[in-house]
């Protein structure tokens, strides 16, 4: 018997590995060659797949695609209607599956209901994506970007409170400190 859920409005494909205690709500779909870790929840109306690897504690809310290209790790959260691309220049005429654009989620990154992320960044640990923003490049671990296209406004610690900075150096060398759930160790990395 399976230990995870998959209700019975959902799909699940041949050859999908699916972990312990993952939920799989309304109308989802899950396709061939996919994998997801243990303790994942995907709300209504998502499609995963195909070939794609989910990490382990990782939330899906409704309305999320996520495409062959796309990567995620443990412990990420994507919010509501975000919006995965997997080709840059798509044509409905023209087939470019075969210039597909790896993307990656690094663990704990959460991603705001309505964002997009273009194929090809990786978007870095524990950063913060705001509700409709469009990532189109790289994002730094911790950071925190909102806007068309993304800014860095700022940073985030583990928890995903705004950190807040007393001297303006520690901030621009903060790539350069350790984080430790959301105070800053004084030791160079």
């Amino acid at each position: 018997m399976a230990a995870y859920f998959v209700h019975e409005s959902s799909i699940v494909d041949e050859n999908v590995n699916i972990g312990n205690n993952t939920k799989i709500w309304h109308f989802s779909h899950v396709l061939p060659d996919t994998t997801i870790g243990e303790a994942c929840s995907f709300g209504q109306n998502c499609v995963v797949g195909p070939k794609v690897s989910i990490g382990s504690g990782v939330k899906v809310q409704n309305n999320v695609s996520i495409y062959e290209g796309v990567e995620v790790e443990d412990d990420v959260f994507l919010g509501p209607s975000m919006v995965f691309t997997n080709v840059i220049n798509p044509r409905a005429f023209i087939q470019r599956k075969d210039e597909f654009k790896k993307t990656l989620l690094k663990k704990g990154c959460s991603v705001g209901a309505n964002a997009t992320i273009v194929c090809g960044v990786t978007v870095g640990e524990y950063a913060l994506i705001g509700s409709g923003a469009v990532v189109n490049a790289d994002v730094k671990p911790y950071a925190l970007m909102v806007g068309v296209p993304a800014k860095q406004i700022g940073w985030v610690g583990i928890s995903g409170n705004t950190l807040k900075f007393f001297d303006s150096k520690a901030e621009d060398d903060f790539a350069h400190y350790e984080l430790e759930k959301d105070s800053l160790k004084v030791v160079k990395k």
